[in-house]
């Protein structure tokens, strides 16, 4: 029977995140994911690397500074999935004074250090590009600097990482159980419908809002601490205007919702901040919340934004750790909840927590492990992400190389691949020398070479893993791309 050093449940960013620190520091990892990579939270979230503007408010200033500070080393270490972006939030005078505004984006700067990144100014709307589709004609704005992600394929990227240094990446494998023998763990899990019994010496339970769960599972009684399970839903809707900047908008709730550019076509807008209890995995944005978040977009943009004209919503649950007020104003801090000590096997939960941070929370739970296992110290921190090593031309000189071997390539689709794979575009196109050589064209700009690539090498198997997951092209594909997709992978 197989024996693994740790064992870690959950397929999102953390889950791959600890697979990929652990493995680097030489212990043997298996990580199990009962459905596919990034198939939960890690890719329903609002697609934003950011230090958390908004959390100033809660005086939240270590949390907003050490995601900052995580921001600037995604931006170096994957800046083909991480792509700085200026974000605009018009003023609203009933909702926040101007000279709190100020003050907030200042701090923000400060909070951020040396900042590759612009800093925050102040607008005039009525002057600046910025205040052109708003319904607004006068008054100031205020601009700062964060970054978007593609969140799905960072978390795809931390998996392949993971995979080249020896760790064992096995979605679609439920864990059936888990038993303690001694300082062992017994797991029995199942793929495909078959079962198998492996030992690790250390379990990780990284499974976002099912984490209590996994603990009463495992360990039995409650969680040692309290989650409130808070459902953000999103809606993405045909461009709203052609301004490569973001929009903060305030809610005279007291909540902000994002307008963020969603590919070429279309707009993001989210979030709502609703508590739920039952299955985190049957979350959606139900019909109020797609009203709520068109009706507040409305009341900025001129396009009138109604709720039939949306062409995709999703919902992503985040698992908070509990604390007095609102769902909106809830903690984004993280815990490690231990069981288990010198005696008896460990098992190791991570409570909480946000996107942009995943990296040092990896670190920190590996870290934690320290007390196990001896192993090389903590290295992800100036570490590229497979397909992030673009050195100093940064993206722009990938484009240009990719467009010298390859110059058949339309430039939406050049973009699109280079912000997908990074450097590793050219394995991708192989060696082809025309738009034919990568096969039929099922989807958008998706062809018939790059769903074999994925199938082969990013643990692809159904066709919304492709559409929805490593790529985007589900959204507002029409009938018969989605046809020709399933028939893909049906061959």
């Amino acid at each position: 029977m197989k024996e693994f050093d740790v064992a870690i449940i959950g397929g999102g960013i953390n889950g791959c995140g600890i697979a990929r620190d652990a493995a680097g520091r030489g212990l043997s990892v298996l990580l199990v994911e009962q459905g596919d990579l990034a198939s939960g939270t890690s890719s329903y979230s609002s697609k934003l690397i950011h230090g958390g503007i908004r959390y100033l408010e809660n005086y939240d200033f270590s949390l907003v500074r050490e995601s900052l500070r995580e921001r600037e080393r995604l931006l170096k270490n994957a800046p083909h999935l991480v792509r700085p972006m200026r974000f605009v939030i018009p003023h609203v005078a009933s909702m926040r004074p101007a000279w709190m505004m100020k003050i907030g984006i200042r701090l923000y700067d400060v909070l951020a250090g040396r900042s590759v990144l612009p800093r925050s100014r102040v607008l005039d709307l009525a002057g600046d590009p910025a205040g052109a589709p708003l319904r607004l004609t006068s008054g100031i704005g205020f601009e700062y600097s964060d970054c978007i992600t593609d969140d799905a394929r960072l978390v795809i990227a931390n998996a392949i990482d993971a995979r080249e240094r020896g760790a064992d990446i096995r979605p679609r494998t439920r864990l059936v159980s888990a038993r303690r023998i001694g300082k062992r763990w017994q797991l029995e899990i199942e793929a495909g419908g078959s079962r198998e019994t492996l030992f690790a010496r250390a379990l990780v339970n990284a499974t976002g809002p099912w984490a209590a769960n996994v603990i009463d599972t495992l360990i039995g009684g409650a969680a040692p601490v309290k989650l409130r399970l808070v459902k953000g839903s999103h809606v993405v809707y045909p461009r709203l205007y052609p301004d490569d900047r973001a929009y903060v908008l305030q809610s005279d709730d007291r909540r902000i919702v994002f307008v963020v550019p969603f590919g070429d076509q279309y707009t993001l807008i989210g979030t709502t901040d609703v508590e739920i209890s039952g299955d985190p995995g049957k979350a959606s944005a139900s019909a109020e919340e797609i009203q709520y978040l068109c009706r507040l977009a409305g009341q900025f943009f001129k396009t009138k934004i109604e709720p039939s004209r949306v062409v995709w919503t999703f919902a992503g649950v985040r698992p908070l750790i509990d604390s007095e007020g609102s769902a909106s104003r809830a903690t984004r801090e993280y815990q490690i909840v231990s069981d288990g000590g010198d005696d008896s096997a460990p098992l190791l939960s991570l409570i909480g927590g946000k996107l942009t941070a995943f990296r040092s929370m990896s670190e920190d739970v590996v870290n934690r492990l320290g007390r196990w296992f001896a192993m090389r110290p903590a290295w992800t921190a100036n570490e590229p992400l497979p397909g992030g090593d673009l050195g100093a031309r940064g993206i722009e000189g990938l484009l240009s190389d990719i467009k010298i071997r390859h110059s058949y390539l339309p430039d939406p689709m050049l973009r699109r691949i280079a912000a997908a794979y990074g450097s590793r575009a050219m394995n991708m196109l192989g060696d082809a020398r025309k738009l034919d050589d990568l096969g039929p064209r099922l989807a958008g700009d998706l062809h018939a070479r790059e769903i074999e690539y994925l199938r082969k090498y990013e643990w692809a198997v159904a066709p919304d893993d492709v559409l929805f997951r490593r790529t985007k092209l589900g959204v507002g594909a029409g009938t018969a791309e989605i046809e020709a997709v399933k028939a893909a992978f049906a061959g």
